[in-house]
């Protein structure tokens, strides 16, 4: 398989043992993750993300990622805009706010990112049948790029995943079984219902997915460094947490900026969840070192009801690594905060977008963002995945 010069393979997360990129799950001495390793040395810093002879999309950082951009399994993901929203800015109370508007990926979610990586990988080995759990956004991810590779690909939703996730799977040649109840029965059914042994795109069972969410850091320097030339990166970045993978992914982007000598600190990164299932947030504030899985699961957000996260425990360690934070929000203002810039922005949010700029709300409010603070609000997925959901919140008003 061809790798970057910079690749240095595979790290347990857990017992730190190094694998070669032949390994393709979890450790096979303890169990725990795997993530990519790189050599900062062997990467041109100065050259990072010029886009003359280094691909499209993320794959202008192809130094930073594992395989190169003329072997990867791509549609272009990435790239997707920094869009500067002057009227939240003044809601906020701080001097500049934008969103990182990722429903503008291949197939509307940032998960296009890491699914290209881990696609590349299954494609190399000719591994199938492809198989994961969904609460819907991945699921529609992974049949699009599966069928790039003419491999079979089963992806496994709870029943009340949005019936444009579960359409496309189809639409994309997936196959797809409906699972009734959560996203943790869906789960719990892959192994259950598939009879063979099957190749699993499983966030942080294959290494790469939240390896491709790093480059949303990195392009946040590049469009700040582009707006203005005394930017850098911004003073906070508000994401939603689902299973872990998008805080993971975005925090390692800013550390690498930082180990390159392109940024001087790692942003405050606030993850926020909505207050129907937090089980990252529950765990950052108490103080604890490991998720709980939560129990009775209830949010609206289909894409952030992940009882159990697979990266729930990495995603606390990265939190405090930067000197983050974690809050929950109603649901109800989750779609509030959602339909408002709609209509004030152009922007259309998912309701884990909504998430997002509910929780950014709250810290104007508590004094955690300042007047002269520069804010990203992370939208994870396109308003249409779910305009059900968002039209339904105006009709509860009576709109």
């Amino acid at each position: 398989m061809q790798t970057t010069d910079a690749f240095d393979g595979l790290s347990c997360t857990d017992c730190g043992e190094s694998f070669g990129v032949d390994e393709h799950g979890r450790c096979p001495d303890c169990g725990a993750p795997l993530s990519p390793t790189y050599d900062l040395e062997a990467v041109d810093a100065d050259a990072l993300g010029d886009r003359d002879g280094r691909g499209a999309g993320q794959y202008r950082f192809g130094d930073l990622l594992p395989f190169p951009a003329e072997t990867a399994i791509t549609a272009g993901e990435g790239d997707t805009p920094l869009v500067r929203t002057d009227r939240l800015a003044d809601e906020l109370g701080v001097a500049a706010a934008y969103v990182k508007d990722e429903g503008r990926n291949p197939t509307g979610t940032f998960i296009d990112r890491g699914m290209s990586l881990a696609m590349t990988a299954a494609a190399e080995r000719g591994l199938e049948p492809l198989a994961l759990a969904a609460a819907g956004n991945a699921g529609q991810s992974a049949a699009a790029y599966a069928g790039r590779t003419d491999l079979r690909s089963y992806a496994f939703v709870p029943s009340r995943t949005a019936f444009s996730n579960k359409a496309m799977v189809n639409v994309h040649g997936g196959e797809m079984r409906v699972v009734g109840g959560r996203y943790g029965d869906a789960a719990a059914a892959v192994d259950e219902q598939l009879a063979a042994e099957y190749h699993s795109l499983q966030e942080f069972t294959t290494p790469y997915r939240h390896d491709g969410a790093k480059t949303i850091a990195y392009e946040l320097l590049d469009a700040l460094d582009g707006e203005d030339a005394a930017a850098s990166l911004p003073d906070a970045v508000v994401l939603p947490a689902s299973t872990g993978e998008l805080v993971v992914g975005t925090v390692r982007g800013f550390e690498d900026l930082v180990d390159l000598g392109l940024a001087e600190a790692v942003p405050d990164v606030y993850a926020v969840q909505p207050a129907g299932c937090a089980p990252i947030a529950t765990a950052f504030e108490s103080g604890a070192d490991a998720v709980e899985p939560w129990s009775g699961p209830d949010t609206i957000v289909g894409e952030l009801e992940i009882e159990d996260p697979a990266g729930g425990d990495r995603a606390l360690a990265a939190l405090r690594e930067a000197d983050g934070d974690a809050l929950t929000v109603e649901d109800d203002d989750a779609l509030e905060s959602a339909v408002t810039v709609a209509q004030s922005e152009v922007i259309e949010l998912g309701a884990a977008g909504g998430v997002a700029l509910a929780g950014a709300w709250r810290l104007a409010e508590s004094g955690a963002l300042g007047g002269d603070d520069e804010v990203v609000v992370v939208n994870p997925d396109a308003g249409v995945k779910a305009p059900d959901v968002l039209r339904s919140h105006l009709m509860g008003k009576g709109i």
